[in-house]
């Protein structure tokens, strides 16, 4: 769909706008009305469109942040220019989708996971804390788990609630996916007790750390 304007998918999306959608998604802190299914299928159609990724990222919008980052080409951003982009991602699922779907696929990820462990803005340093859960996952040589423990023990209780959610995944995943940390993990996360209370659908795992290890562990050796 080479041709088409910014202009052109705004108004396709503003069609696309549901009330009741959007009632529920403030809830969640993310303003804006468009079912997600519809929206990929728009990414979908529209492919890979960097230049066009880049005019909708800068109207601000949410529903066409979510657009450019499906549309985007992960690897053509410099890390200067992701940076600056985590620091505009404001709504949850924004913040989300460009951590998993473009910062994960730069060459620029492990470098930017450092430096923003480390930033003082708990929203940026939650997006350091997703990328190292991932990387405790995927790819744990050369980490320091105990390290991540420590500061997850002395810093989770009290943290704002985005990064102390990135927090609680980077300690789920060592207790996960690390025996020898397991029991650690399991004392920190019973002690802290964050996310104990959590809502949770039927059928769907807690995101309270010890009942989040203990049943992932349970899977693991079913298998």
């Amino acid at each position: 769909m080479a041709g088409t304007t910014v202009e052109d998918v705004l108004a396709e999306l503003a069609a696309l706008e549901d009330p009741r959608i959007r009632a529920v998604n403030e809830r969640h802190g993310d303003d804006h009305g468009v079912n997600l299914t519809q929206l990929r299928a728009v990414a979908k159609r529209l492919k890979t469109q960097q230049d066009l990724a880049l005019e909708l990222w800068g109207t601000g919008d949410t529903a066409a942040r979510l657009l450019a980052l499906l549309i985007c080409r992960p690897k053509a951003f410099a890390r200067d220019e992701l940076d600056a982009m985590v620091r505009e991602t404001r709504t949850p699922k924004v913040h989300d989708w460009f951590v998993n779907y473009v910062v994960k696929k730069s060459p620029h990820a492990e470098d930017l996971r450092v430096a923003w462990l480390a930033d003082p803005d708990p929203v940026v340093a939650s997006a350091g804390w997703a990328l190292t859960a991932d990387r405790v996952v995927k790819n744990p040589e050369g980490l320091d788990l105990a390290g991540l423990l420590d500061v997850v023990e002395a810093e989770m209780g009290d943290a704002p609630e985005r990064l102390q959610w990135a927090m609680n995944t980077c300690l789920a995943q060592i207790g996960i996916e690390h025996p020898g940390h397991r029991p650690r993990a399991l004392e920190i996360g019973e002690r802290l007790e964050v996310l104990k209370d959590y809502p949770t659908p039927p059928n769907c795992t807690s995101p309270y750390a010890p009942v989040w290890i203990a049943e992932m562990v349970r899977r693991q050796n079913a298998s």
